[in-house]
């Protein structure tokens, strides 16, 4: 080999090099920053240091498992009739899961910490202002209690869902279960808390202002700490279409079946310390059964997460909303303390076994991390459309007699019927 034939291999050796570098006029290709790692440092760190998001679901959706204190204290103080009183939680718990649809999509678009500071921002302000309501005044009762906490925890409760669900895709049961103890120790905390307040030289506004005070501390914390999934760019993020949604029949029938369910799922969470009182149980006790109803939903959340590889999350929420249903019509037969306590560990473990199954099977049907929001807000929707009308039917059916056998019958019928069409 020449000189002459030395250089030109030189030559096309630096041209070579040359190609490989990337061209800083082109954009560089896109990566997703951080797939889902089923097990890697982050992911495990955002579910045992999800406290953040596990103290927010706590503080809102928690508070709202406790609104069997407001009905039995609004409906025995004669502030309305037990069908309007329902209407106040149920309005509440259906713009929790109806603002889903669009939480969920501008947490797809990025705006995951925008919307859960500035609902948390409405959530807590509407608390205070609830603790300056005349409890004579039903409309004040509706605005700030309905409307405004309903709102502010919709901002931020399937975006703290949607954004667990995304760092995990084999163990997403189990990091959405873990994260929605929230709602049942935030359960457990608030109707013995506020009961006491209630019944005690503190009374009812202090004792709202306290538990506000509470809740303030609990979200300010947690909006400090809160943390997101790293994404790409909202234009892509934001690409989810609607019509592929309602085209798309299991996930379709999956939300349908949500829908009739919750409709008649949260009757004993509104109405079971009503029911202790006027069966004639001790007032002390009564104000206890909600708290031990979410108690035992806190292994409903978790134990079923742990057969999901094996079962499947839809095959154990139709087992659980089958036991709700047998559960229910068990009422009949409720007429003492240990019934009571029966009932109250055995509903709780099966509606929290179907609500934490739920998530999981609406994002199982996810095609990719950048939908998930769009589509646990769209189910979310759909089924608020029973939280919102399921316990004022109740209330109607309870009427000023209290004649118990309707709505158990109402219920038990309604989670049955549909709980076989998850299938």
């Amino acid at each position: 080999m020449n000189l002459k034939d030395t250089s030109s291999l030189d030559y096309f050796k630096e041209l070579k090099l040359q190609l490989e570098l990337p061209d800083p006029r082109k954009p560089a290709p896109e990566v997703d920053p951080l797939p889902p790692a089923d097990g890697g440092v982050r992911a495990w760190l955002t579910l045992f240091g999800a406290e953040s998001r596990w103290l927010t679901v706590a503080a809102t959706f928690g508070y709202t498992n406790a609104f069997g204190v407001y009905q039995d204290l609004y409906t025995r103080e004669h502030t309305a009739s037990a069908t309007r009183v329902s209407w106040i939680g149920s309005t509440q718990l259906f713009l929790i899961i109806a603002a889903g649809l669009p939480a969920g999509k501008l947490h797809d678009m990025g705006y995951f910490r925008h919307v859960v500071l500035t609902g948390s921002v409405i959530y807590t302000l509407s608390l205070f202002l609830l603790s300056f309501a005349d409890p004579e005044k039903y409309y004040q009762l509706f605005l700030s209690q309905g409307l405004g906490m309903g709102i502010g925890a919709g901002l931020v409760y399937i975006p703290c869902l949607a954004v667990q669900a995304e760092h995990w895709r084999v163990r997403r049961s189990l990091a959405l279960g873990a994260v929605t103890t929230g709602v049942a120790v935030g359960g457990i905390v608030f109707p013995i808390m506020l009961n006491q307040l209630f019944h005690s030289s503190v009374g009812y506004a202090w004792g709202i202002r306290a538990s506000a005070f509470l809740v303030m501390g609990m979200l300010a914390v947690s909006n400090c700490l809160m943390t997101s999934y790293p994404r790409r760019h909202a234009s892509e993020d934001s690409s989810t279409d609607f019509g592929a949604l309602l085209k798309d029949v299991p996930y379709m029938l999956l939300s349908v079946a949500g829908l009739f369910i919750i409709w008649g799922l949260y009757f004993p969470f509104f109405y079971i310390q009503l029911y202790a009182i006027l069966h004639g149980m001790d007032p002390t006790f009564a104000f206890y059964t909600l708290a031990i109803l979410n108690a035992a939903s806190v292994p409903g959340r978790i134990v079923p997460n742990l057969m999901t590889g094996r079962v499947g999350p839809i095959n154990l929420g139709l087992i659980a909303s089958v036991g709700c249903a047998g559960l229910t019509f068990a009422l009949f037969g409720v007429t003492s303390v240990a019934g009571i306590v029966v009932f109250a560990i055995l509903y709780g473990f099966f509606s929290g076994a179907f609500l934490s199954m739920f998530s999981p099977a609406i994002t199982m049907m996810s095609k990719n991390e950048r939908e998930l929001g769009i589509r646990l807000g769209f189910a979310s929707t759909l089924s608020s459309i029973g939280a919102l009308t399921g316990t004022p039917i109740d209330g109607a059916l309870l009427g000023a007699t209290f004649p118990w056998s309707k709505p158990i019958s109402f219920n038990g019928l309604l989670a049955k019927q549909r709980g076989t069409q998850i299938v």
